[in-house]
């Protein structure tokens, strides 16, 4: 941190805004570089509608936390996308750092609902997409 800029403090985000991720989903906004000058921690909230899916993508050199708290999700991962897995509310899912992978809300009447914390703490700056991925399931 630079002499010249203020060091964080304590803040209190309160619900209700919301921003557009690059992978197509909506997030409401939480902890982050942006809105509270975190420095090593990025937190928000995400719900997958019914039938919602995100563009494949990737976060380069950061680790995802996931915990599930409502409804539940399934996410293609790994090299082309070859691996599965599905959680549902009370799981915790961990994404390494670099892995691709591709979630989504195979319910067509609930929503999912989970808290998210990356080792970024801008919201999207390590947002890798991979368009070449998203055909494949």
């Amino acid at each position: 941190m630079m002499a010249d800029q203020p060091k964080p403090t304590c803040a209190v985000i309160h619900p209700g805004e919301t921003y557009i991720g690059k992978q197509a989903f909506t997030y409401f906004a939480g902890v982050s570089a942006e809105n509270c000058g975190a420095q090593g921690i990025c937190m928000h909230l995400l719900t997958i509608p019914p039938g919602g899916r995100a563009k494949a993508h990737l976060h380069e050199n950061h680790e995802t936390a996931i915990y599930v708290i409502s409804g539940e999700a399934g996410m293609w991962y790994g090299a082309n996308l070859a691996e599965h897995l599905v959680c549902k509310a009370g799981d915790y899912v961990y994404i390494p750092a670099g892995v691709p992978h591709l979630p989504y809300n195979p319910s067509d009447s609930q929503a999912c609902t989970a808290v998210l914390a990356r080792t970024d703490p801008n919201e999207q700056e390590s947002v890798v997409l991979l368009p070449e991925l998203d055909d494949v399931h």
